[in-house]
């Protein structure tokens, strides 16, 4: 048995923003197993697919540096999921998301300061019978401009990045497939309706191989 993670934008002509034009075509990856939907090689795709980044698939804007997608999925030797549930409540799965992001982001730099917060947590049933968990982050990054000044008032704080997370939660297979989205505040006002259509439309699907 394989799985083919699915996020498909039902009607790239449609849409008006200028996501539809940055959004990741058709391309083989690391693993035979994943697959993007053929719908988006029809617009004129520059998203670029970044191979070594730590996720399973990552692909990034070459415009907007701090918009990304990209889908991770746990090792099969040491899960085993049944459902989406198994994580608990949306809100605790919430909590793990938003844990897992401090921790990647973590810095050992002086005068760094992360704020975050938990903007939604959701569960809904899609078309194909599975439960998903939807989970909606903001996190902000401060850091001094002189972190090493002896006087409080030379040391002043400023806003690095502002970053919306969106991350779709499914299992499949025993494994945990996590889709996660990464944009600045800014952008995400923009380009809100067809980020979420791309969550919305999050599928995995057993398939034979």
């Amino acid at each position: 048995m394989a799985v083919i993670l699915h996020s498909f934008l039902p009607s790239i002509q449609t849409l008006t923003s200028p996501i539809r034009q940055r959004i990741p075509s058709t391309s083989s990856t690391r693993s035979p197993i994943i697959s993007f939907p053929k719908c988006c090689s029809q617009s004129q795709s520059n998203w670029i697919q970044v191979r070594g980044a730590g996720a399973d698939i990552f692909f990034r804007d070459p415009f907007v540096l701090d918009e990304n997608l990209s889908v991770e999925f746990s090792s099969p030797s040491s899960s085993r999921y049944n459902s989406v549930q198994d994580l608990g409540p949306p809100e605790e799965a919430g909590k793990k998301v938003l844990k897992q992001y401090l921790t990647e982001f973590m810095s050992t730099r002086l005068g760094v300061r992360r704020e975050s917060n938990i903007l939604s947590t959701s569960s809904r049933m899609a078309d194909d019978g599975r439960t998903y968990y939807q989970v909606e982050v903001n996190i902000k990054s401060y850091a001094n401009n002189n972190e090493l000044a002896v006087m409080p008032q030379d040391r002043v704080v400023r806003l690095e990045w502002d970053r919306r997370y969106l991350s779709v939660l499914g299992v499949e297979n025993s494994r945990l497939y996590e889709l996660r989205l990464q944009t600045p505040e800014n952008v995400f006002v923009e380009e809100e309706n067809e980020l979420r259509q791309v969550m919305d439309s999050f599928r995995v699907n057993k398939v034979n191989a």
